[in-house]
């Protein structure tokens, strides 16, 4: 199984994300990840900390399903604090390459005043798409 980046014709790649993707397959649907460890530890107040551990979450949860990064097919970022994200822009890039590799699903991004656990500077959630059995 593999995902299919979807991009009209005439739109130029876009950097970093997909327009869309198209698969068949299992749908596995992760709820918000926060950057916490299993535990429910915050062993990072910064925002690459928690994005990192957040992003983590995410795949260990599409592994436990039986999948792997590449089966992701959309993530849904919940961030509190947008001037923190496009500041740190080069570290975001080099943290999620760290756990995401070059698979570049689509994404949206949302600016929020606040998430359930106040500690929280970002929640990811994510959708994949697993091969059939």
């Amino acid at each position: 199984m593999s995902l299919i980046d979807v991009r009209p014709p005439g739109w130029p790649q876009p950097k970093g994300y997909a327009n869309g993707m198209c698969a068949e397959g299992r749908l596995l649907l992760v709820g918000g990840q926060i950057g916490w460890t299993p535990d429910g530890i915050f062993e990072h107040h910064d925002f690459i900390g928690q994005m990192t551990q957040a992003l983590r979450n995410v795949v260990a949860v599409v592994e436990a399903a039986g999948g792997t990064v590449g089966d992701i097919g959309r993530l849904t970022w919940y961030v509190t604090d947008k001037s923190d994200y496009v500041a740190n822009q080069r570290a975001v890039g080099a943290a999620y390459r760290e756990v995401m590799g070059y698979h570049f699903p689509a994404m949206t991004m949302v600016v929020v005043s606040a998430l359930v656990e106040d500690a929280a500077l970002v929640e990811i959630e994510a959708t994949a798409i697993l091969p059939d059995g």
